[in-house]
């Protein structure tokens, strides 16, 4: 028996099953769901959870991950923002023939850190892909909340949206594989109209597709966050859909953020730093008394939900939540675990897998707003690693899953029920 229950892991933890819930929502311990979306876990990972988390183990350090081979193997990014997956790319061996970006900060920050890649500020809808050759594209399009536009769902159907954009320079360039990334949520946008609208088109103009979610916490990322990856490869090419394998630990806070540089970072106005003052680490606004609760929240006070990220200071034993354009929203606090402030730039940084040599260009907001945009470096690298792999028809499976149409994240949704 290999996979137990959530009852089961309880029993053999000896702790609550609220506890492993808290700790599979912590991105603590890996959990998956069954055909009746009942929690289910590997026995290893329980087994490991004990070792580390009962009989009190130690969190692997934070390491950025470069390969020493380069490859003859050429990518095109759309959307590049200051570099994360151009990066992770760049160190586990492509070469790139093209990045386009249209946030000039962004691309201020690319150009300060590799002034000898090819780079364009322009709106990727002026952009036309004459002479231009990749075995790879690639693009982290701006999650739009568009419906389905017509009743064909083909390639007409989506002008005017971003994705189209990745589509169409996918459909000139013709490369062997195409990348899009975006947030988990998209699955499920119009009950999964719209990532079938996203598949139809990527079939239409010639390519397979597979969908999954990627979780950078077991991918040597100190942080929980989960992004959609949608893996197209050309009709008339023999490859196995190849992503990576999820590692079996994760890496603290207290690991990441270990000598950090110092760094601009925003501060507190005086009274929301009286009420984080009192809010202990890893803890949220129920941590406050009554009172200060419902001055706190005030309207969200009566509101349902857990409303977990408001009033969150960060814990040193967990990797961080996941990071946002800035550390400081209402909804999506990001405190410090020690000391009452938001995270600062390089903190940011370091959390998305950047080395601490990587400069970023324009205003502290707008640092903060690349930073929190970007795809962690290191989660980059393993896409990288598996790409390549799956171009040299050299799958290492102790770091890479094929991925089966069958297993896509897709095609587990009730589409327009």
């Amino acid at each position: 028996m290999s996979k137990i229950s959530i009852s089961e892991a309880s029993s053999i933890l000896k702790i609550s099953i609220d506890t492993i819930r808290r700790w599979d929502k912590k991105g603590l311990i890996k959990s998956e769901r069954d055909k009746q979306n009942q929690r289910i876990f590997d026995v290893k990972e329980v087994e490991k959870a004990y070792k580390k988390y009962i009989k009190g183990g130690k969190s692997p350090k934070l390491k950025f991950l470069k390969s020493k081979l380069k490859t003859k193997y050429k990518t095109v990014e759309l959307f590049a923002g200051c570099g994360g997956l151009a990066l992770g790319l760049e160190n586990a061996g492509f070469n790139h023939s093209l990045l386009i970006e249209i946030d000039k900060n962004a691309v201020q920050t690319l150009k300060k850190n590799r002034p000898k890649w090819n780079i364009e500020c322009i709106d990727v809808k002026d952009y036309l892909y004459k002479n231009i050759f990749a075995d790879v594209v690639t693009g982290g399009f701006p999650c739009q909340a568009f419906s389905t536009a017509g009743n064909k769902l083909g390639f007409e159907d989506i002008r005017g949206t971003l994705f189209f954009e990745l589509a169409r320079a996918v459909k000139e360039i013709k490369p062997k594989i195409a990348v899009g990334e975006n947030v988990k949520g998209l699955l499920r946008h119009d009950n999964g109209r719209t990532l079938k609208v996203m598949t139809d088109v990527m079939d239409e103009i010639g390519y397979n597709v597979v969908t999954k979610v990627l979780r950078a916490q077991y991918l040597d990322v100190p942080q929980k966050r989960e992004r959609l990856f949608i893996l197209c490869i050309r009709k008339d090419l023999d490859f196995p859909f190849v992503l990576p394998k999820e590692k079996d630990y994760t890496i603290s806070l207290k690991e990441a953020l270990n000598n950090v540089p110092y760094s601009v970072g925003q501060l507190y106005p005086e009274g929301k730093e009286k009420i984080m003052n009192l809010i202990p680490e890893g803890g949220y606004w129920k941590d406050l008394p009554d009172n200060l609760q419902r001055e706190y929240m005030n309207k969200s006070y009566f509101m349902g939900g857990g409303k977990t990220g408001m009033a969150r200071r960060l814990s040193w034993e967990e990797p961080s939540l996941t990071l946002t354009c800035a550390p400081a929203q209402k909804q999506t606090e990001r405190c410090h675990p020690a000391q009452t402030r938001p995270l600062s730039v390089r903190e940011y940084a370091r959390i998305q897998t950047f080395p601490d040599s990587w400069i970023f260009e324009g205003s502290m907001g707008s640092q903060y707003k690349q930073i929190g945009n970007a795809v962690p470096v290191n989660l980059g690298y393993h896409l990288g690693r598996s790409l390549i792999g799956m171009l040299d028809k050299n799958i290492d499976y102790s770091t890479m899953q094929e991925i089966r149409v069958n297993d896509s994240e897709s095609d587990q949704l009730t589409l327009f029920s």
